[in-house]
């Protein structure tokens, strides 16, 4: 029975000091690069649930000097949390020509993460956004454009991509490890439905907030507090509908078709084929796909309680062995297969409040002082992306449809094609680059 060690691994993928995995190749240095020594001073857009997440998850060497959110309240309360003097703001546009920032933190609704990050780039600062990375694929081109033109540093919130345990597994399974790959199993999560048509009533706007910055490049709709998201992050119904987000297919199934990606050594490529497969228990419409290589990836576990399946992963059957990575740990079947694989403590880092995105935080702050590409660099974001808006367009259209990774369009299929971009409300384009 082959089998890998810690050895091998530790041969393949050096662990970094500050306990994340040295990363990939190096960049030219920008003249407004941070100093090997100096802090990073960021601005967080998004001050809600995620936004005092990744604030809490903070590292020594960064320092947030600036919170933002159409919700001036909200910002003001994130503010009150931080050491120091923090200026508030409800329009990022607005303190991103101000200047005087390193970088930017995203964490705002769906339709508000790729304008936010290219005004960035083209102001000199470097970015980390999280996921879903982009509401449409268009947006995420445009943004992989935008940094390589302008040499900024971001890094995409799958934050797995850091994680000892995820690494491991996904490149023991990309370097041949279990044999060969046929088949992956994972959680087939929901796609957001478009706004209602005879909309919601309208209500009154609540003080200290900007609705039509809130909406940004979304239609416009009249207020309605089920579109906003609530303090401890329940209720909002915006991440259901598709003008505000790519439902749950973009939220956590990001995390599961990363390791997908990374696993199957698809990081610059994507998807040749998917189909739709019936519904699955919980009356969500599956689809399947396949790479180039014959690689079969089945949506099969509904995203339902009791949940079956690894549901930041997947089952990966290979002909040495079985490997089911979820986040941060990893079963194989046989169980014994692999002999000293990464040590417990490094996954107990990850554990507890402001911890889990800890360790990704600090690789995008060692990107930035070097100018290397993170672990979740843009282009690998945007690649997974593109695996949960084909899974999207695939359901609304509801037929097979044929993906050309290398030119990034529907062959041949104009119907498809419309789909890669949504129109934008005036006022809220994309930057030129």
């Amino acid at each position: 029975m082959s089998s890998i060690s810690r050895r091998q691994f530790v041969q393949r993928s050096t662990i970094a000091g500050a306990g994340f995995l040295a990363p990939g190749p190096v960049w030219g240095l920008n003249p407004k690069s941070v100093g090997a020594n100096e802090r990073v001073r960021v601005m967080m857009i998004g001050c809600g649930v995620r936004g005092k997440q990744l604030a809490d998850c903070m590292p020594p060497g960064c320092e947030i000097i600036a919170a933002v959110d159409a919700d001036l309240p909200r910002a003001e309360k994130l503010a009150g949390l931080l050491p120091g003097s923090i200026t508030t703001e409800v329009d990022y546009r607005k303190m991103i020509d101000r200047g005087g920032l390193d970088g930017v933190m995203i964490a705002s609704t769906g339709q508000h993460h790729v304008l936010p990050a290219m005004l960035a780039c083209q102001a000199g600062m470097d970015v980390y956004i999280e996921k879903p990375m982009s509401n449409d694929f268009a947006e995420g081109r445009a943004l992989v454009k935008a940094a390589r033109h302008y040499g900024r540093v971001v890094q995409v919130g799958t934050q797995q991509r850091t994680m000892e345990m995820d690494r491991f597994a996904c490149e023991l399974v990309r370097d041949g490890g279990i044999g060969d790959v046929r088949v992956v199993e994972c959680v087939n999560y929901g796609t957001a439905k478009p706004y209602p048509e005879g909309g919601l009533p309208e209500q009154v706007i609540p003080n200290g907030l900007n609705w039509d910055v809130w909406l940004g490049c979304a239609p416009f709709r009249p207020y309605n507090q089920k579109l906003r998201v609530r303090e401890d992050g329940v209720g909002g119904a915006w991440q259901g509908w598709r003008e505000y987000h790519v439902g749950g297919v973009g939220g956590m199934g990001a995390h599961a078709y990363d390791m997908v990606q990374y696993a199957l050594g698809m990081d610059a490529s994507g998807p040749a084929e998917l189909w739709p497969n019936g519904v699955d228990e919980s009356g969500t419409p599956r689809v399947d796909f396949r790479y180039l290589n014959g690689v079969e990836v089945r949506l099969v576990f509904p995203n339902k309680r009791p949940y079956r399946g690894p549901r930041l992963g997947g089952i990966f059957h290979g002909t040495k062995c079985k490997i089911e990575i979820n986040r941060n740990k990893f079963v194989t079947n046989p169980v014994d297969f692999v002999k000293d694989g990464p040590s417990q403590e490094l996954a107990a880092e990850w554990e507890g409040a402001g911890h889990v995105a800890r360790g990704h935080i600090e690789d995008w702050l060692d990107a930035i002082k070097t100018r290397r590409r993170p672990n979740a660099d843009v282009e690998i974001g945007h690649r997974t992306s593109t695996v949960y808006h084909l899974i999207s367009i695939t359901r609304q259209l509801n037929r097979r449809l044929r993906w050309d990774p290398t030119t990034e369009t529907f062959p041949d299929d104009a119907e498809a094609n419309a789909l890669l971009e949504r129109p934008r409300r005036k006022g809220w384009e994309l930057p030129k680059v």
